[in-house]
């Protein structure tokens, strides 16, 4: 079962968290904290699946933004990295962006040093926008999160379905 769905930047700031099982308040940003910190500590050669107290957190970076994802130690922790990976698809889907896994360590043929400062610029760009994306669209982000999830248990994850409830609002609201 799932317990709760962080997205994170680099800088430990939370853009969105989605818990699934009761956590008061209180504890909520100190659980957070220590989520990012384990998270964030790590190198990217480390494994994605971290046993963290009585929680295994499986995350994924996207250029600036880590998605991290609590679930039981009976859950399958590929599925749920391949579901951090939809989900950001979907996003990247109804925001009309391309926001891919860190393109400056992806294999290339010798690039020169000005391929690699484009790509540079590209990444934080993406990352940018994207996070930018999140916050100011929050709402909508929450609804694409409610359609894939529901009660800490994975129910859709085809990209239109997921999307279909939002389309359906657009619409409504473009016809008032």
């Amino acid at each position: 079962m799932i317990k709760f769905v962080l997205m994170v930047n680099r800088q430990g700031q939370t853009r969105l968290s989605r818990y699934y099982e009761r956590v008061e308040v209180t504890r909520r940003a100190a659980l957070e904290a220590d989520v990012v910190r384990c998270c964030l500590s790590r190198k990217k050669e480390q494994c994605s699946f971290v046993d963290h107290r009585d929680v295994r957190l499986v995350y994924r970076q996207y250029a600036a933004l880590y998605i991290v994802v609590g679930v039981t130690d009976t859950e399958n922790e590929l599925s749920i990295y391949e579901l951090i990976h939809n989900f950001v698809e979907v996003l990247d889907k109804y925001f009309s962006r391309v926001v891919s896994s860190d393109p400056i360590n992806q294999p290339t043929n010798q690039p020169t040093s000005h391929q690699s400062c484009v790509c540079v610029c590209v990444c934080v760009f993406v990352s940018l926008q994207s996070e930018l994306d999140i916050m100011f669209n929050l709402e909508r982000v929450h609804v694409i999160l409610d359609e894939m999830i529901q009660n800490g248990h994975v129910v859709e994850t085809n990209k239109s379905r997921v999307l279909a409830p939002l389309h359906a609002l657009t619409k409504m609201a473009d016809a008032s």
